[in-house]
Formats: C-alpha cells, structure tokens, sequence
C-alpha cells in the first residue's frame, strides 16, 4: 500500500509534521511519498491519503484548500485523514482541537477517517506581515509535539491494517 501525505505551508513548519507522519507510516511498514499539496496532479495511484495544512487567521492553507477540491472525486474513493498545525501555545497538547469549519465541511464531504489539530511553530525569519506582527508581539515559537505526530501515525497505520 503507497500512502500519499500532502500539506500546504508557508514557512515549512506543517511539511516538518507531514515528514513526521511519513516516518511513522514508513516505521509501521507503509510506502509513502510526502508532496506540496500544490504540486500533486493525480492521486489515483495511492490507496490512502493524509492532507495537512497550517491554519492561518481560523482558516487552512491555501493550498490544502484547493487541493481538496480539485481531487474531492479521487479523495472520496480512498482512506483519508486530515491533519491542522497552527495554535502558537500549548493547548493542542492539552486538549482535542476541533478542526476549523472549512476543514469539518471537508471531512463531512469527503467521508475523512479523521482529524487532528497539532501546535504550529512560527520562528524568526517566517515570511509574510501577519507572520512578523506575531513575532513582533512576542507569540512565536515551537509547539509541536513530534511524540503526539507519531502516536497519531500509528493510529493511522493500524486502521489501514485493518482494512
């Protein structure tokens, strides 16, 4: 079984988690390719997919957005997961985050397995003016959970052995 991991990031921190979930995949005895969710043109190839993409302002990536329209016939017909990084504190390590409405419509749509939401990570040198309004007012930092990244992989991994 080939596993298709994509993610929309701006400054990289969501690709890290979606590099994280392959290990884990790959750890567990599954093949699979991580891509930039803007640069897949077919996923008819893989047998499951998980989507991730960074919140921004209550929303999800750009990209991950697109990216689940375009493919929604082909995503539909196949295992799926979704996965959020984004809240500059602790709380997705103390509690459940729900995903955010665009991403709940996507997993009703869609029929998705599941979702998670894990910490984001905004660092000195991220791009764009809200990112540098963050730093500005000292809410940067890392507070992703590579432990909680790779416990959620082998939930995954299990559910597809089961199928």
């Amino acid at each position: 079984m080939t596993v298709l991991i994509v993610y929309g990031t701006t400054n990289g921190s969501t690709a890290r988690i979606a590099e994280a979930v392959a290990a884990g995949l790959r750890e567990r005895g599954l093949a699979v390719e991580t891509r930039a969710a803007g640069s897949v043109t077919d996923v008819t190839r893989y047998e499951a997919v998980v989507v991730g993409g960074a919140l921004y302002a209550g929303r999800w990536h750009r990209d991950a957005r697109r990216f689940v329209r375009r493919h929604r016939w082909a995503l539909v017909r196949r295992p799926l997961w979704l996965f959020s990084s984004g809240p500059l504190d602790a709380s997705a390590g103390e509690r459940d985050i729900p995903p955010v409405r665009g991403v709940r419509r996507a997993m009703v749509s869609l029929d998705a397995r599941g979702h998670v939401t894990f910490g984001g990570c905004l660092e000195e040198g991220a791009r764009g003016w809200v990112a540098g309004r963050i730093l500005a007012a000292g809410k940067g930092g890392d507070f992703r959970d590579f432990d909680a990244v790779g416990a959620w992989a082998g939930r995954v991994a299990e559910e597809l052995a089961a199928d």
